[in-house]
């Protein structure tokens, strides 16, 4: 009975396990041939929770095959990152970095600089260096370009020389503006040295418009063989022949009269550029050679190649923009800008040319449709003020020089000075302050050049006061005049008898400029005709305190002389004596002053080595010291003041060698100023 049971579950089972009867339209398929039945596997419940515990661990201890297999394709596929060079060259930021609160800072220093406060600008940027929020590179970049419309090199360069030490990588445009700096400021060999050091370490390769900048800098710096070079370089490089590149070097040859380089570097780019020059740019340069070598016929044709056989587009009428330039296009191939144009123009008003030249201005105010066509620029009404001031013609060239701002070009301080100066040599120094007036309203600073031409000029006109005045307005706008303006300051208000101005502005400038012995003794001359031999010993007292310039023999037989006049000779002597005796306390003082310096340093080590090193058994170690015949405490810490004085005279040399270093950063800035 007992056996019969587990018989018919088995029954049971294998009823359950048969399919349903269903209607197939096919034959069912076979029934299998075993039935695949779990059995319980464990004794109590104990037994299975233990072997689920099993199973738990093992999966712990041993990952999936699959996972391993997994892991070791991705090792074999990956191979391991190179490791980075830590002396490679950094890269410069990305444009996508300009996004953020970094496009933010960005925009709020471009907003600085259109109020033209470049000065917060350049600190902003600075404070903003050490922030959370570091400006990229285009930010500087905006306010290096910002400095350098406005000339101020020692600004720019400081602000480079700040971003380049705090870590910030300078692009393509960071190194160019420091060339045209350096250019500008007349030190072509300072910009060749950052040239190499570009070409040896940037992890970039300079670009067209580097060589055009150093190629014109170098022309303008009388370095027209080491300018050719450049272009030799520039096709070693493997850059496409560049006809600015070439318009400058033509323009090199002609200023030097070397016609026949002239020729040589057309035919050479024309060559390069498949027979023909599209770009008009070197036409004028062209042209002028021609005029050079009296072939004025050759010279002609060349501009109508360039500009067109109807240059003046006789019976053309100008229904629409769009026709007319159509005409234009028509009547020459050659791809004319604005700077081609001013080249054109200036090789014809400069040779008996102006009144094609004045035909061809004319056809250019009418082309130019900007921001479509930019035909005119501030260079265009540059040149033709200077061919209506070549022809005597003032009155037109002033009106053409306000008429610049119709044409949306706006004047700098080279273009008021240019057009000023012409004005105050032919008289016309009415019309030379009245542009003077004007560079104010038109937001342009006047510069030193300025100053001193208007200044000059009214000592002609008999206006010393105005002179003065004038100059006086230079020092205040902390512009930084030279030597020789102010040796002709002086000299034009001693000459009128304005011997107390002189020597006012004597005593202001003398600590502002580097004096020389002529100027000493220039002012000392004019004191003593006057009489005042008093203010000619406080000059003397001056003189001595200068070490610039040295007070020879030949400066105190003058001296002499002057004093002799009134029997004060022994007066010199005198205050030589009292000026060296002033000198020798300076110097012991000095001296005391860095002797107390050491007894300090040293006091302060012995307070602190004994108290340090042997706490309050000083007196008990110094006893026993005694009798055992070894040195005492305050034997010990004199030894070791002695060698902290050493040390301290180290770090005073490192300090002053810092502090030479930073003063020889500060000349090199103020050398690029000047």
């Amino acid at each position: 009975m007992a056996l019969s049971k587990p018989n018919a579950f088995l029954t049971h089972l294998k009823t359950l396990a048969k399919p349903p009867h269903r209607r197939f339209l096919s034959p069912p398929p076979p029934p299998p041939s075993f039935v695949s039945l779990r059995f319980l596997s464990f004794a109590t419940p104990e037994d299975a929770a233990a072997e689920r515990r099993r199973r738990k661990r093992r999966l712990r201890i041993e990952p999936p095959l699959s996972s391993l297999h997994r892991n070791q394709q991705q090792q074999q596929q990956s191979p391991p990152p190179p490791q980075r060079n830590p002396n490679a060259p950094k890269l410069p930021d990305h444009v996508s970095a300009l996004t953020g609160n970094r496009l933010n800072l960005h925009n709020k220093i471009l907003t600085l600089i259109r109020e033209n406060d470049l000065e917060e600008a350049a600190l902003y940027t600075r404070h903003s260096i050490y922030s959370n929020c570091r400006p990229t590179i285009f930010t500087v970049n905006s306010v290096l370009n910002a400095l350098l419309r406005q000339s101020k090199y020692s600004d720019l360069l400081s602000l480079h020389r700040f971003i380049t030490q705090a870590g910030v990588a300078p692009n393509i445009i960071t190194h160019n503006l420091v060339f045209q700096t350096y250019l500008d400021c007349r030190k072509p060999d300072t910009a060749m040295e950052h040239y190499k050091q570009l070409i040896n370490d940037a992890p970039f390769s300079p670009s067209p418009t580097t060589y055009r900048i150093l190629v014109k800098g170098l022309v303008d710096n009388n370095r027209l063989e080491r300018a050719l070079e450049l272009k030799e370089e520039m096709s070693e490089k493997g850059l496409a022949p560049d006809p600015t590149v070439y318009h400058y070097l033509m323009a090199g040859c002609v200023r030097n009269s070397d016609v026949d380089k002239v020729f040589d570097l057309y035919e050479e780019l024309k060559g390069k550029l498949g027979g023909f020059v599209e770009d008009g740019v070197v036409y004028g340069s062209l042209m002028k050679a021609y005029f050079l070598k009296g072939m004025e016929k050759e010279a002609m044709e060349i501009f109508e190649e360039a500009v067109g056989a109807g240059y003046f587009l006789k019976g053309i009428k100008k229904e629409s923009m769009e026709t007319f330039e159509e005409a234009l296009a028509e009547n020459s191939s050659v791809k004319m800008s604005a700077v081609a144009y001013n080249s054109v123009l200036d090789a014809l008003s400069k040779n008996g040319k102006f009144d094609e030249a004045l035909k061809l201005f004319d056809r250019m105010k009418k082309e130019h449709n900007p921001p479509r066509r930019l035909a005119v620029n501030l260079g265009t009404f540059n040149v033709i003020a200077e061919g209506y001031c070549a022809q005597g013609r003032f009155r037109d060239a002033i009106e053409v020089f306000r008429t610049m701002g119709d044409y949306r070009c706006s004047p700098d301080t080279l273009s008021f000075n240019v057009l000023i100066e012409q004005l105050c040599n032919n008289g016309m120094l009415g019309e030379a302050e009245a542009l003077y007036g004007e560079m104010g309203e038109k937001g342009v600073n006047p510069d030193e050049f300025t100053f001193g031409l208007l200044m000059d000029t009214c000592f002609k006109e008999n206006r010393p006061d105005d002179a003065a005045g004038y100059f006086r307005k230079m020092v205040d706008s902390k512009l930084r005049p030279n030597l020789a303006v102010y040796n002709r300051l002086v000299d034009g208000l001693v000459k009128v008898g304005k011997v107390d101005e002189a020597k006012s502005f004597f005593d202001l400038m003398v600590k502002k400029l580097k004096m020389d012995v002529p100027s000493y003794k220039f002012i000392m001359k004019a004191l003593s005709e006057s009489g005042k031999l008093d203010e000619v010993l406080n000059v003397v007292d001056t003189m001595l305190d200068d070490d610039g310039v040295e007070f020879n023999e030949e400066v105190q037989e003058f001296v002499k002389g002057e004093l002799r006049k009134e029997g004060r000779e022994d007066e010199l002597a005198k205050l030589i004596e009292e000026k060296e005796r002033q000198k020798a306390e300076a110097k012991a003082k000095e001296a005391e002053a860095a002797e107390a310096a050491k007894r300090s340093a040293r006091a302060a080590v012995s307070s602190l080595l004994p108290s340090k090193l042997f706490g309050s058994k000083e007196s008990t170690e110094s006893g026993s010291a005694e009798a055992n015949g070894s040195p005492t405490v305050g034997e010990a810490s004199s030894t070791e003041s002695s060698s902290s004085d050493s040390d301290a005279e180290r770090i005073k040399d490192e300090t002053s060698a810092e502090a030479e270093a930073r003063t020889d950063g500060t000349t090199t800035t103020s050398q690029a100023t000047a």
